[in-house]
């Protein structure tokens, strides 16, 4: 009795209806958090969508090869993703790909011509003394500090709320304000004067006395273009600063601690990015200041930075501040209360380790030794995106009915199984594709559309080797469901092998290929992921499932199933009975 139990086949151990009913859940769960999400459709790349598509090589100075590593390029990526979606340019790509590579992607859009003239260019990173600020919503009129009054030891108003810089070998500041607030014109008079150093240079510029009104001009015009100023504007925003050199007074935008646009006066620019040698975010437990940001400068550029942190702390918020300008936003606008002379600074504030680690590295591009080249552009209009996407869908339904075609003439009911199983794939790629866009960025361009119609040969592929194991194990005499249980665990060693190969080659294709080819290999990857998962959860027990059913068991000649046409030869067993009594009875 023992032994009909072990010899119990497997489908009548396995549960076939559990595996249906999890990947039905799958596909009901990723569909309904499409629909949740609103992303119904897949993110379309640049070649489908219309833009332009651009891949830069970074070049390093020549002896430092080695400033091409992850940090550097991760920083470059932070720069150029600032430019290109602050000028409005919605939904714009930025991406290593690579060691070397950076590609960016800018949908055809409003400002997408300016931004594919910034993208690649080198930051410009510059340390401007503070004339005037004030938060920006709109016209306003432009603050003067008052000419009188005491001074405090501690700056007042917004400037208390600021990150401050202090000499990061000392524990807190000491220095006190001495003199009164300047007003905004005088500001401007005087940080327009070239200094002493840069009068003996050849082509210094005259002294005030030679050009006072011209220079009084200049400031009054900055002035009037400092009311209307209104940095919540995307627009005005992106053109503040344009075409202003750094030997020049400037207007500038920013983001204070609340989250609100702040629009500044801003002095010619004391130190620029290459005077810093290492800037690192750090957290300070000694103290109890929490994350802060230091600053390491160079030898000239801790002489530069003592001058200007000297004269700075002469004077009265918001003039005893400095204002961070990259790429003529100010990212940070710490106070100054003495003169910081040692060649290194500590900026702290209400910093969190992402802020002050985001500080770092805009205060080290700033000096960073890379620069970028094009290596190539392509441009592509709406129009033929859209007749791109609709030839690779007809050659994808073409591939898909040929398969169909194959299916139903070879394997008749059988093609139900794979026609099913092909339906399954279809779904779980075009929900994860809808939800991978706004996850990870993902989007569907043309080598990925190949990529897909290339995977239903791959599926196809699964479904032949199950279903050619399963016909083999009926010409050996087999009945239908003890056939289908014996053929599972060889078709299933042949499925992994073929899929596993066809995943590492899209593995490698995507690590080692730049641009467009990535969406390829990486929709590649995918479609052959869900082909395990579909011939395991849905394929093996559909027709576990259907071996039951009389159509399929009797070996119907339009099942695909029939011991005739496959030529099944008598079982096995029925040879071996007669040959036993007979051994028997001679013994």
């Amino acid at each position: 009795m023992a032994t009909p139990k072990k010899g119990r086949s497997a489908s009548a151990q396995s549960k076939p209806g559990r595996s249906l009913a999890l990947i039905l859940i799958a596909i009901v769960a990723l569909t309904g958090g499409m629909f949740a999400s609103g992303h119904t459709k897949p993110r379309l790349g640049i070649d489908l969508a219309g833009g332009t598509s651009i891949t830069l090589r970074a070049v390093p100075e020549a002896g430092n090869e080695s400033a091409i590593n992850k940090t550097n390029m991760d920083t470059a990526v932070s720069i150029m993703e600032r430019r290109v979606n602050g000028l409005g340019v919605s939904e714009a790509e930025v991406q290593t790909q690579g060691r070397d590579n950076i590609v960016v992607n800018i949908p055809k859009g409003t400002n997408s011509e300016q931004a594919r003239k910034q993208v690649g260019t080198t930051a410009k990173l510059y340390f401007r003394p503070v004339i005037a600020t004030e938060v920006s919503g709109g016209k306003g009129e432009v603050p003067s500090p008052s000419p009188t009054g005491s001074p405090s030891d501690k700056p007042s108003g917004a400037a208390s709320d600021k990150p401050a810089a202090t000499d990061k070998n000392s524990a807190s500041p000491s220095a006190t304000p001495t003199t009164q607030g300047r007003a905004v014109t005088d500001g401007l008079k005087a940080d327009a004067t070239p200094s002493a150093s840069a009068s003996d240079k050849p082509g210094a510029s005259p002294s005030p006395s030679a050009s006072g009104g011209s220079a009084e001009a200049d400031a009054n015009a900055l002035q009037a273009k400092y009311a209307k100023l209104d940095c919540t504007d995307t627009k005005t925003r992106s053109t503040v600063g344009d075409g202003v050199k750094a030997s020049q007074p400037t207007l500038a935008c920013g983001k204070n601690a609340q989250g609100q646009w702040q629009k500044y006066i801003l002095g010619p620019a004391e130190v620029d990015g290459t005077d810093v040698d290492k800037a690192q975010a750090v957290l300070n437990t000694q103290t109890g200041a929490g994350w802060t940001v230091t600053m390491d400068f160079t030898d000239g550029g801790a002489k530069k930075f003592a001058d200007i942190t000297g004269k700075l702390a002469q004077n009265q918020s918001p003039q005893n501040q400095f204002a961070i300008v990259l790429d003529g936003d100010v990212v940070s606008d710490p106070y100054v209360r003495q003169a910081l002379t040692g060649g290194n600074a500590e900026i702290s504030g209400n910093f969190n380790q992402q802020s002050a680690q985001d500080l770092s590295n805009m205060l080290s591009y700033g000096a960073l030794p890379l620069t970028f080249k094009v290596d190539s552009m392509t441009t592509v209009t709406a129009a033929l995106g859209g007749d791109q996407l609709q030839a690779g869908l007809i050659a994808g339904a073409i591939g898909l009915a040929l398969v169909v075609i194959y299916l139903l003439a070879y394997y008749r009911g059988l093609s139900f199984v794979a026609i099913l199983s092909l339906l399954v794939s279809a779904a779980l790629t075009y929900t994860l594709m809808a939800l991978l866009g706004p996850a990870i960025g993902f989007a569907l361009n043309l080598p990925a559309v190949c990529g897909a119609i290339v995977a239903i040969g791959i599926t196809a592929d699964s479904f032949i080797v199950y279903f050619e194991r399963v016909r083999d194990e009926i010409r050996e005499g087999r009945t239908l469901r003890p056939a289908v249980e014996r053929a599972w665990p060889r078709a299933r060693r042949t499925i992994l092998v073929s899929d596993f190969v066809s995943f590492l080659a899209a593995a490698v294709l995507f690590i080692v290929t730049v641009g467009k080819v990535r969406g390829f290999a990486f929709t590649l990857g995918l479609t052959t992921l869900l082909d395990v998962v579909v011939v395991f959860l849905f394929t093996k027990p559909l027709l576990t499932l259907l071996a039951r059913r009389r159509f399929f068991a009797s070996g119907h000649k339009w099942s695909g199933l029939d011991p005739k046409s496959l030529g099944a030869q008598p079982p096995l067993r029925r040879t071996r009975r007669p040959s036993a009594p007979v051994e028997t009875k001679e013994a």
